[in-house]
């Protein structure tokens, strides 16, 4: 269960969608250790004529098979070919380059590749991006607006411009913008996106840039190798981390809404949200999902990171592509809650666990497949229900015009109930626009702060804003 007491971690990211990392110090100075002194050893001198000579061959040898190799792999640069790695802004700042010349090659899904293969492949698919906003602070009586900036990652789509992301990197954003390997930076615009499955689509105007090739995350494996390439900490751009599969179909509780991840132990830091996770083929099976993590005691908890399956979202990220929201999600039509101990006691039901429904949509899903207020779903298909949690996670499994069977408990008998699916009204789906003044709070007056007229009104008017 995603509520289970005996689960220690917790996952969160930022609500506003900024994943905003500290500015990096102007004195920084790399720490260096102590410099060993090595002393000769004493040798006789036919032991160190022999040393000498054969050190010299093996140095000769390598500097021609060095010599070989560079010229082996500096000709060409289509796919299949070996040729230069394009470099992100350092390149053209005159820093050391990311990549040396490695070899390029075809991801066609049946070549294995090594970890320099894959990042040579695919480093010029992935995106920095970096998104700003405003926040509200309130210190109960005040209202001020605070800038806010925020960092994650990307992949591109499409040649013409689609690149996905996770929601909760643009979320609230009021500016988007992305950054290329080779330095290029553009003016990204939000498609759309969807807040449950924490997936959205962005677009810069652009052309023949390199889509990433799609993988199938259902054929992963405990323990086979992963990599992630991303934007980690927001400036350690272009960044890849690898490590194993550490669990597949781990389902977790993010904020009250349930996902079904891979669980890895590669590397996954703030700023890598949305980035690719790749195979050991060089193709994209999930969606990287950086997340806080911290058990019960409060100590930090390290190797787990966490990527949303490419083949759960991939038919999602089309249909944002197409309409700009999701047009087969799932909808019930119901106002519902979980089943608990006090609803039991109240409407004297023998049974504790399950979805309450305390409301029903007027020729909705649920009011045309004969549901009723009281009723409580306890399990859909074969799928146990329990809990709110397993109603959501379960549902992501359907599309709109599927059809479901639902165990019901209804006066202290279970019956059965087909369900066809609606899909979600469109006013629901679309993402909302900052509202151009500030809303809640004490500011009566929606001025961002607690006035002389807020103020009166507050000790000697209606309380009840």
């Amino acid at each position: 269960m995603y509520n289970d007491e005996r689960n220690l971690y917790h996952y969160t990211y930022r609500k506003d969608g900024s994943e905003t990392a500290p500015p990096p110090a102007d004195n920084y100075q790399p720490i260096q250790g102590p410099v060993q002194e090595m002393k000769p050893v004493r040798k006789n001198r036919i032991g160190l004529k022999i040393t000498a000579l054969a050190l010299s061959c093996a140095l000769l040898g390598g500097g021609v098979g060095g010599g070989v190799v560079w010229a082996a792999t500096s000709r060409g640069g289509s796919a299949g070919q070996s040729g230069p790695v394009l470099r992100n802004d350092a390149a053209s700042s005159g820093e050391t380059p990311v990549s040396s010349t490695v070899k390029l090659c075809r991801v066609d899904g049946k070549t294995l590749l090594t970890d320099a293969e894959v990042y040579a492949a695919n480093v010029d698919s992935v995106v920095a991006i970096n998104t700003t906003g405003t926040a509200t602070a309130s210190n109960g009586f005040w209202q001020t607006q605070q800038p806010t900036t925020g960092a994650g990652s990307g992949f591109v789509l499409t040649p013409d411009g689609f690149i996905a992301t996770n929601y909760h990197v643009i979320d609230g954003a009021e500016t988007v913008k992305v950054a290329f390997c080779n330095g290029d930076t553009y003016d990204a615009e939000v498609i759309g996106g969807e807040e449950d499955y924490d997936i959205a689509v962005i677009k810069v105007e652009a052309e023949n840039l390199k889509p990433v090739t799609m993988g199938d995350s259902t054929l992963l494996n405990v323990g086979d190798r992963v990599l992630a390439i991303g934007n980690p900490l927001g400036e350690l751009t272009f960044s890849q981390t690898g490590g194993m599969v550490s669990s597949v179909n781990r389902a977790i509780n993010v904020e009250g809404v349930p996902f079904n991840m891979i669980q890895t132990d590669a590397s996954i830091n703030p700023g890598n949200s949305g980035g690719p996770m790749f195979n050991q083929y060089g193709q994209v099976v999930g969606i990287v999902s950086a997340k806080y993590t911290n058990t019960a005691s409060g100590a930090s908890a390290e190797g787990l990171g966490f990527a949303i399956p490419i083949n759960d979202v991939a038919a999602m990220i089309q249909d944002i592509m197409t309409n700009g929201y999701v047009t087969n999600k799932p909808y019930l039509g119901v106002t519902a809650m979980t089943m608990s101990q006090d609803l039991a006691n109240q409407f004297r039901y023998d049974i504790t666990e399950g979805v309450f429904i305390s409301a029903v949509d007027k020729d909705g899903a649920a009011d045309r497949a004969g549901l009723q207020m009281g009723d409580v779903i306890t399990k859909v298909d074969e799928h146990e229900i329990k809990s709110m949690a397993d109603l959501t996670i379960v549902k992501k499994q359907y599309s709109a015009g599927d059809t479901v069977t639902l165990t019901i408990y209804r006066q202290g008998e279970t019956m059965e109930a087909e369900l066809t699916w609606d899909s979600v009204p469109e006013e629901q789906q679309q993402p909302q626009e900052a509202p151009q003044q500030p809303q809640g709070g004490n500011d009566q007056y929606g001025n961002g702060y607690m006035d002389p007229y807020d103020l009166f009104d507050y000790f000697f008017g209606n309380r009840g804003w």
